[in-house]
């Protein structure tokens, strides 16, 4: 039910504010109106930058493969979505030429590919008498020795960008053809610049871009548990290196398939059924996120065919009209829809009431799942009524220490 909503306010949103801003510039293209003709795929660094590195293998080789491997699924099996490469071999990109050729192949959808990595953990194996001079004297002292072992970190996670970064992904809106049909012309700057009703229709358009980059990142992460990985969660980022997702005039995701720090994880990595299996996970979220796409658009086409006026004015009317329905009833609450608040998942099992928990102030439910043939515990967060709700106690507990709480459906 959620999510239900979120499509028919989010596309809603998309199509008022694409056939709004055309309107005032160029005649509407009917193409226009089927969603997902091309999908970028971004292999993360390259040449001369390998990105992470493992004990025998680097993030470049890694992310370039299961690029290779999705783009291959998605054209056998999409073969009316154009898929673009922002690179095919070993060669190294600026961020900027990446987001170039995302904005110039005017893609409806950009996904990323990277690999995470975590330092070595350090811990005392011995201890050595050593001798310091205090005052006169010189006294023993007993001196640690350190030995270093690779991280045992593990999981996927997959990224949108910060709100922090609104503003950037504003302007990328705003210089790039994927809005107007000749967004370079002296015309449509002056548009894009002065007019106060586009500004407000580009913002809400930024708006729908970040709830629909979010809901795929939920759902790639949803295909990686489907199999047996360890799901870190859908977040948002803005540290260096998610750049390109502000500069990208589009929905965007950045997907860490895992950890090349850990020596299990970059032999998963490394081997051709883990890259498949990454690979066949990312393609099946981008095929439900389609499906729905293909489906909520399809209703609204046929919803709002009989109110279509001959004249292109009428015609941004009526889809005006039937999104200020869906607005207007936005806080309205949909029967059954709910939120929760997933605190994390880990193999200690807690009791109701524990006093890990106690500051949240809310019920905490233990799910028990299993992931990669092993016994864990979820722990989820209350049930809340508005996205809003929930969001607010996202952040109270990751204040308290829950860093990978992220909210989701019940």
């Amino acid at each position: 039910m959620r999510w239900n909503r979120f499509w028919i306010l989010g596309l809603g949103t998309l199509l008022t504010c694409t056939l709004f801003i055309q309107a005032k510039t160029n005649p509407v293209s009917d193409k226009q109106d089927k969603p997902i003709r091309t999908i970028v795929i971004d292999a993360g660094h390259g040449g001369e930058d390998p990105g992470a590195k493992g004990s025998y293998s680097t993030e470049k080789q890694v992310t370039l493969e299961v690029a290779l491997k999705l783009g291959k699924i998605l054209e056998e099996n999409m073969p009316d979505v154009k898929v673009v490469y922002t690179r095919k071999t070993d060669r190294f990109d600026d961020p900027r030429k990446k987001a170039q050729i995302a904005n110039d192949n005017k893609g409806e959808l950009f996904v990323s590919i990277h690999c995470n990595s975590t330092g070595k953990i350090r811990k005392v194996v011995d201890y050595k008498t050593v001798y310091r001079k205090k005052g006169k004297k010189k006294i023993a002292v007993k001196q640690p020795i350190y030995a270093y072992y690779p991280s045992n970190a593990k999981g996927t996670e997959t990224y949108i960008w910060a709100t922090s970064k609104n503003n950037a992904k504003m302007e990328s809106l705003k210089q790039n053809s994927v809005i107007v049909l000749d967004a370079n012309s002296e015309e449509t700057q002056q548009l894009m610049s002065d007019d106060p009703e586009t500004f407000i229709l580009l913002n809400t358009l930024r708006n729908a871009y970040f709830d629909q980059s979010l809901r795929l990142s939920t759902l790639i992460e949803d295909e990686f548990t489907r199999v047996g990985r360890i799901s870190r969660g859908a977040r948002q980022r803005n540290e260096k290196g998610i750049w390109v997702l502000s500069a990208t005039a589009m929905p965007s995701v950045l997907v860490e398939l895992g950890f090349i720090s850990n020596p299990e994880e970059e032999d998963y990595l490394n081997s051709n059924n883990g890259q498949q299996e990454l690979a066949n996970c990312i393609y099946k979220a981008i095929k439900r996120y389609r499906e729905e796409l293909d489906r909520f658009t399809n209703n609204r086409n046929t919803q709002t065919s009989t109110t279509k006026a001959s004249s292109k004015s009428n015609n941004t009317t009526a889809y005006l009209n039937t999104s200020n329905r869906s607005s207007n009833n936005k806080s309205a609450p949909v029967p059954g829809d709910s939120y929760c608040v997933q605190l994390m998942i880990t193999d200690k099992f807690y009791k109701p009431g524990a006093s890990i928990f106690r500051k949240l102030h809310g019920d905490v439910n233990r799910q028990p799942i299993v992931m990669n043939k092993k016994k864990l515990n979820k722990y989820i967060l209350g049930r809340f009524r508005t996205d809003e709700q929930a969001s607010g106690a996202m952040r109270k507990a990751r204040k308290l220490g829950f860093k990978d709480a992220f909210v989701t459906s019940c």
